[in-house]
């Protein structure tokens, strides 16, 4: 006689519902790494040919305006340069060499050895709903000491960019345009 009257014997409920349907993961998971394929790219396309990096590789010509400074005789005075620039990625760099100067002291233009080299570093900065910006740092040496410029500019279209400028000589900020033919 069992112990008790009912007694539990487990069951097998034979069901295709929770069973894996194996012609439909492979399907399923083509179709996913095909879509993931096409979407990549796709993405590339549009970051090398619709929205490439500017060309900003070449030769520069660049005019600072002092605006604002701490010594008088810099006020409103514009140096030119010129500037050899190259990309790396997004890294630029580069060297620049003064060509001219009219301050409160005068106009002069700078030859030869008579000029002053820098060295260029920075970065490029890709914007796809607004213009693209450069960032710089210039360490100059000049005639008495080594300078430094930081330069912030939106890189426009036709081949002028334009921004600002900081400096540590004598705290120095202004304007700064950089186009491809001389001033």
């Amino acid at each position: 006689m069992p112990l008790f009257r009912h007694q539990w014997i487990p069951s097998v409920v034979c069901s295709t519902e929770g069973a894996v349907d194996l012609s439909s993961f492979i399907s399923d998971l083509l179709a996913t790494v095909i879509g993931g394929l096409v979407l990549a790219l796709l993405f590339f396309l549009a970051k090398e040919r619709i929205f490439p990096l500017p060309n900003v590789t070449g030769r520069w010509y660049f005019q600072l305006q002092t605006e604002h400074t701490i010594y008088n005789p810099y006020a409103g005075m514009v140096l030119e340069y010129v500037a050899m620039l190259w990309l790396e990625g997004n890294i630029v760099r580069g060297t620049v060499e003064k060509t001219e100067e009219n301050s409160s002291t005068g106009k002069r233009s700078f030859v030869g050895k008579n000029r002053t080299r820098g060295i260029v570093r920075g970065y490029l900065q890709k914007n796809y709903l607004k213009y693209d910006r450069l960032y710089l740092h210039v360490v100059e040496e000049g005639h008495g000491r080594e300078s430094t410029n930081l330069y912030d500019i939106i890189v426009g279209p036709h081949g002028i960019m334009t921004g600002s400028f900081q400096s540590m000589v004598a705290d120095q900020t202004g304007a700064v345009t950089w186009q491809r033919s001389p001033f």
